[in-house]
């Protein structure tokens, strides 16, 4: 079996989150701290962004903290979107052109490729961690491991710290 190498600086970065996760005062906080020390030290991540599960509308993703473009899709069904399919299926999605896929939900005319890891808690999603690209193609499988590695921690970081 072999192994996948991260990128040194994904690396350091899940250093810097699993810190950050041991002494954050909320969530929304490690949030903010992890977009945007992904929008400062990975550049083709164009936009970075969590979108959580609405705790009175599980149906229903809420964009949380991000760093980039303004986006009008601050609350997406599940039934919708890349996104959406992320959760419906409960797997990374990465969609390397955009504009190939009919479920992409357009925010910026710039986004060539993207994304989606779910973020899990308890078993279940809570929510999920959106990547876009202004280059196509531009996520790997070591995008998807160092993204399965973000989320784990946020996913960790919930159950650790939900009533």
């Amino acid at each position: 079996m072999s192994t996948l190498s991260l990128a040194p600086e994904m690396t350091a970065i899940l250093a810097d989150v699993r810190h950050l996760a041991s002494v954050v005062s909320s969530l929304e906080s490690l949030q903010e701290s992890i977009v945007e020390a992904i929008a400062r030290r990975l550049p083709y991540y164009n936009w970075t962004g969590f979108y959580m599960l609405d705790p009175a509308d599980p149906q229903t993703l809420v964009l949380g903290p991000f760093v980039g473009d303004p986006t009008p899709h601050v609350r997406i069904p599940v039934t919708e979107g890349i996104c959406g399919a992320a959760v419906a299926t409960g797997e990374i999605v990465i969609v390397d052109d955009v504009n190939a896929d009919p479920r992409y939900l357009s925010c910026s005319i710039k986004t060539r490729s993207e994304i989606v890891v779910p973020i899990y808690a308890r078993q279940s999603i809570a929510g999920e961690i959106d990547i876009d690209s202004h280059n196509l193609a531009a996520f790997t499988e070591v995008d998807r491991a160092f993204l399965q590695g973000v989320a784990g921690i946020v996913g960790g970081y919930i159950e650790a710290h939900s009533e």
